[in-house]
């Protein structure tokens, strides 16, 4: 414990174990602790009778529901936008060796009651029931204008400069409905709020590029896909990645109190006595809790379930947005269903999560809308987790310090965390031009 190490990172939580990777790759020498017994911290997956202790107390989960090894429970569970950045990320580090992934069937969005899945293209916007015929094709309009834009080519541009006019006078332009600006925005190009339609038009057109970019990658039913086992397959091969670059963990580390010299900088961390030194600090929220503010709560309930979500095709892995201004909320809700397809329960077993950022103080009435698109239940659970975000100055004490995990059932924010904090850290960007054919995913197990 005694040596030096350029990086001590703190929690295996899945940014920090990212991170972790990326900075062990760069050729750092990293120290990665945790005071857990098990890789994950917020964002672990739990088996049957992990999943009883933490919501149940002390009672044993009925054996109808199968053994509690098949169970991987993602405690904050996101699907991947198959081009996004999250996969960029670990194609550049190589990780992908360690992880198998499988398309996710079906991408809906809940409108007027109803969920429709959510039209990407010109010929499934003139296909779906979302939009009456003359909004249809003023949709399709808009979808190719966005296939076609080209950063590069004033051609695509029509005229447009994106970076000037707000995405709220692009849609103008095309003529389109609150209804389906409100898909647009929320399913397609993934905003949690509706803060985007003052902001400049880009990065709304890119977002939807994204999607329908990664929708065509594996010709699926959505854009996303999974890890088999679920997510807590991803810091464990981090942690293996790490280590093959000369990266040290150590789990079950009590205390990890961070020490700063005179000058207010992290000079090491101790735990059980023994002090590590380092040049810098990467933990989330818990282990500063005084370098960090209260942003908010997430509300989520776990449910386990013996069918697929109703009205959804018969979809065995299924995201659901529903957008705030359907609900009369301020910010977004999401459903996210898996099953024993993507090894996360066993035969016939689905887990479903609804989640939302709590804007009020009981979640089962708050994530009701979301509940009642589930069907019976075998099982359901509440919880509400509080949501942190830094106020130090990492330039001045070496510390940096991730967000708590949002409300979203996708990475996209997630990784945009990670790769700021790479930045502030290194100085540097990571290079995501990479070959996307290195993360396939399986079309069938």
């Amino acid at each position: 414990m005694d040596e030096e190490y350029d990086v001590i990172v703190l929690g295996t939580g899945l940014k920090e174990c990212i991170l972790s990777g990326l900075l062990s790759v760069d050729g750092l020498k990293v120290l990665h602790m945790d005071r857990n017994d098990y890789y994950g911290g917020d964002s672990t997956s739990l088996n049957l009778n992990q999943l009883w202790k933490k919501f149940r107390g002390e009672e044993k989960p009925p054996a109808h529901l199968g053994a509690s090894r098949d169970y991987n429970v993602d405690m904050v569970p996101k699907f991947m936008m198959a081009n996004g950045t999250l996969v960029r990320t670990l194609i550049h580090t190589d990780v992908t060796k360690y992880l198998s992934f499988k398309a996710v069937d079906g991408s809906y969005v809940f409108s007027k009651g109803k969920i429709h899945k959510v039209p990407a293209t010109d010929m499934e916007a003139l296909k779906s029931p979302l939009m009456g015929l003359f909004e249809k094709r003023r949709a399709r309009n808009f979808f190719i204008y966005v296939q076609d834009y080209n950063d590069a080519d004033p051609r695509t541009h029509q005229g447009l400069d994106l970076t000037r006019m707000t995405t709220r006078e692009l849609i103008a332009k095309h003529g389109l409905s609150d209804d389906t600006i409100d898909f647009i925005g929320h399913a397609l190009a993934l905003h949690r709020d509706d803060r985007y339609l003052s902001e400049p038009a880009i990065d709304t057109v890119k977002r939807m590029k994204l999607y329908s970019e990664s929708l065509a990658r594996f010709q699926g039913g959505s854009p996303y896909i999974y890890p088999l086992y679920g997510l807590g397959e991803l810091p464990q091969a981090f942690a293996r990645l790490s280590a093959v670059y000369g990266g040290t963990y150590m789990l079950n580390k009590p205390e990890c109190k961070v020490e700063f010299d005179m000058e207010g900088k992290v000079c090491g961390v101790t735990s059980e006595g023994e002090t590590a030194k380092c040049k810098k600090v990467v933990c989330d929220p818990s282990y500063l809790a005084n370098k960090v503010r209260k942003i908010g709560k997430v509300a989520r309930a776990i449910a386990i379930m013996s069918h697929p979500i109703p009205n959804a095709n018969d979809s065995h892995s299924i995201q659901i947005i529903l957008p705030q201004k359907q609900l009369g909320r301020k910010s977004d809700m999401y459903v996210f269903c898996c099953s024993y397809t993507h090894n996360v329960a066993p035969k016939g077993k689905f887990i479903a999560f609804v989640s939302a950022e709590a804007e009020t103080d009981n979640p089962q009435s708050e994530l009701k809308p979301g509940i009642d698109l589930l069907g019976p239940v075998d099982e359901l659970f509440f919880d509400m987790y509080d949501r942190y975000e830094p106020v130090n100055e990492p330039s001045l004490d070496n510390c940096f310090v991730s967000s708590s995990y949002d409300a979203t059932t996708h990475f996209e924010t997630t990784v945009t965390d990670v790769l700021n904090m790479y930045t502030l850290i290194t100085g540097k960007t990571v290079d995501l031009s990479v070959d996307l054919s290195a993360a396939s995913a399986a079309e069938d197990y």
